[in-house]
Formats: C-alpha cells, sequence, structure tokens
C-alpha cells in the first residue's frame, strides 16, 4: 500500500500557473497525446520503453492506461493546458508519493509547440509547490538524461538544485544505456519564480 494512502488518497486537483492550467490527465486527451508522442524527442526521452516500441496510434492509450485514475495509487498526474480549455503543452506528473516517507518523483515533457516559453518549468514550480504545501512532501527529485541539455535546464529553472550523475541509469528505447543527472528541490529551498 503506498504511503500516501497514510495521509489521505490523493484528490485529483486543478493547478494554475499564470495563463497555465495543470489538471488531470482524462481520456479525452488522447488526440492530443498521440500527436505529442509522435515527436522523436517525447518518444527518446519520455514516453518510456514500451510506449516507444507501440505502434504510433496505440501509443495515446497506453500512456493514458498508465496514468488515468492513477490518483489513488499515489500518482498525480497534471496535463498541462494553455488557459482553461485551451490546446495541451505538455505533462507534469509527481509519482511514488509518499513512497519513501516525505518524499516523490517528478516527470515532464512538453510538446514541440510549447518549448521555448518556460511552460516546464512553470508548470513543474506549481506542481512542486503543492506537494509541499498540500501533500507535506520534503524532497521531490527527478533526473534526465545527460544527453538532454533542455531538460536539464528546465529542472534548474524550477529550484531543482543538481546533485549528480547517476551512471548508466537511463536505458533509451533503442536499448541503450546513459548517464542520468539527478536533481531535487526541497519545500525548504527558495522558490524559484
Amino acid at each position: 500500500m503506498p504511503l500516501a494512502q497514510f495521509f489521505g488518497v490523493l484528490k485529483p486537483t486543478t493547478l494554475t500557473a499564470g495563463e497555465l492550467v495543470l489538471r488531470p490527465v482524462e481520456t479525452r486527451d488522447e488526440a492530443e497525446i498521440g500527436e505529442a508522442m509522435r515527436d522523436p524527442e517525447v518518444l527518446r526521452w519520455a514516453a518510456g520503453r514500451t510506449v516507444a516500441a507501440a505502434a504510433e496510434r496505440e501509443r495515446a492509450r497506453i500512456w493514458l492506461n498508465a496514468r488515468v485514475g492513477a490518483w489513488s495509487s499515489g500518482t498525480a498526474p497534471f496535463a498541462v493546458t494553455d488557459g482553461e480549455g485551451g490546446p495541451l503543452l505538455g505533462y507534469v506528473g509527481l509519482r511514488d508519493i509518499h513512497r519513501a516517507p516525505d518524499q516523490a518523483v517528478a516527470a515532464y515533457w512538453v510538446t514541440p509547440a510549447a518549448r521555448g516559453r518556460g511552460v516546464a518549468a512553470r508548470a513543474l514550480d506549481a506542481a512542486a509547490t503543492w506537494a509541499f504545501t498540500t501533500l507535506r512532501i520534503h524532497r521531490i527529485g527527478l533526473d534526465h538524461a545527460v544527453e538532454n541539455p533542455a531538460s536539464c535546464r528546465t529542472a534548474e529553472k524550477a529550484g531543482f538544485r543538481p546533485e549528480g550523475t547517476m551512471r548508466e541509469s537511463f536505458l533509451a528505447p533503442d536499448g541503450r544505456r546513459h548517464d542520468s543527472h539527478l536533481h531535487a528541490r526541497l519545500a525548504s529551498d527558495p522558490a524559484p519564480f
């Protein structure tokens, strides 16, 4: 049983970060998720091996199946949109909430059209701030392949300090292993925005 159960069941939540809306991922997002899963960078760094290996028409369904309804199992998956009802810009998720006491793990990606606007960093900050204040999380970790410098910039911009390199910890869809940078943000760290 996830430790989140000891702190109450996670309730699907909607957050805002300026004009961005972070709302629970839903099955209605399938077409836009499918489009995002056509992007080589999302497939390479964020989709996971199962999704990347699937037929293009199946990728969004497989990705969504792991996230829709995941709130009850210690995961908070957010679709990041441009305003209320606006287009999907990306994804931010917190998983393993309270699996290790007072900790969680973050993940994120953005669509090609949303890149370069600070969307991922602002959404990641909003999700982290919510976790610190509402879920009583103290530490949120994340890692990314060293060969993905955009993810490194996002993490640092959102206040996630670098902590080291994990050798060959990222397994790419093509089966190659990559070193990963480990980052973390603590509830006691200064807010980045």
